[in-house]
């Protein structure tokens, strides 16, 4: 089996899917400034944690993707057919 890959711009598949894997939307610790959120990152369990990352909202999330103009390459499967947490944010070219 193929691992299936998509490239999304799109908020509510964004937030499907990372709840679908029990994570949360969060940024790198100490990556910040006073009015944005850092370095975005999700938390996923078995992840970095808050160790070096920090929950933020969905809204500043999705505040910063959208200024910066990124998008999202996930991993919805594994070629082992199993679900993957597999993701890099991107700019959107």
């Amino acid at each position: 089996m193929t691992p299936e890959t998509r490239t999304t711009k799109d908020h509510d598949e964004i937030r499907q899917w990372v709840e679908s894997n029990d994570g949360v939307p969060a940024s790198v610790r100490g990556t910040e400034d006073s009015d944005a959120a850092g370095v975005l990152r999700f938390d996923f369990p078995g992840g970095a944690g808050e160790d070096e990352l920090e929950h933020i909202t969905w809204d500043s999330w999705f505040d910063k993707f959208d200024k910066e103009g990124l998008a999202l390459v996930y991993q919805k499967t594994r070629a082992d057919g199993g679900g993957s947490t597999f993701f890099k944010v991107v700019a959107d070219d």
